[in-house]
């Protein structure tokens, strides 16, 4: 880890469209890109093929630890995922998955395994984290520091359109009662719950285009910054 790279994080709910943001403004500058979820998805993901107990910190906290967790870029398309030289990438992205990296999340055990992991990734020239506690836990002294969000009936819209797009049968209502609980959840776990870092600008995307958001979030950045471009 290297402590002068600069960091930008983005943090907020599930569907706000924290991931293809984060991948396209990293790209835009020339910078590296965390998906601090994918971590946890992953685990969850590992958890399940071992038959670990989601409620059993202290199994979740060994398996974390001895987990290998490998991304592969992709651009700005999402990173491969290789979990224990898997490809589990369609995996976790379900929304079986992301059930299970909210309840995960939650514990102390596992985010603490995982916590050193996320840091690495702060390397020259700099990077872009994508999360729920970036700006407020693992980043706290980030430079830049973004809150995503959007109406809970426009993340379930879009998660649908995801899903379905994919090919996989999900329902409207039952995504959007998914995700209100896991911002219930989200916001009120007692460890980095789901919350605006004090210095965090909110951006909300309800009904704005993606490329209005990425070109919002760079306008925040100091022009030398955003200068940079990409590297090579």
């Amino acid at each position: 880890m290297s402590p002068n790279a600069p960091v930008l994080t983005i943090d907020g709910p599930s569907g706000a469209g924290k991931g293809t943001l984060s991948r396209r403004v990293a790209g835009r500058l020339g910078w590296h890109y965390l998906d601090s979820g994918a971590l946890y998805r992953a685990i969850g993901v590992a958890a399940g093929w071992e038959g670990i107990d989601l409620a059993d910190p202290e199994a979740l906290r060994r398996l974390a630890s001895r987990t290998e967790i490998r991304f592969e870029s992709l651009g700005e398309e999402e990173p491969r995922v290789l979990v224990d030289g898997v490809d589990a990438t369609s995996e976790l992205r379900t929304e079986t998955a992301g059930a299970a990296a909210s309840a995960i999340a939650a514990l102390p055990e596992v985010r603490e395994v995982l916590v050193g992991r996320q840091r690495a990734f702060r390397r020259p020239p700099g990077l872009v984290a994508d999360g729920r506690d970036m700006g407020t836990v693992i980043f706290p002294d980030a430079e830049y520091k973004v809150f995503l969000t959007a109406s809970a009936e426009e993340r379930a819209h879009r998660r649908f359109k995801q899903l379905r797009d994919k090919g996989i049968e999900v329902t409207l209502d039952g995504l959007l009662r998914e995700i209100l609980a896991r911002d219930a959840r989200d916001a009120q776990r007692p460890v980095a719950p789901l919350k605006p870092a004090p210095d965090a600008v909110t951006v909300d995307t309800t009904g704005v285009p993606i490329d209005a958001v990425v070109e919002r979030v760079l306008s925040l950045l100091p022009e030398s910054v955003r200068r940079g471009g990409p590297q090579t």
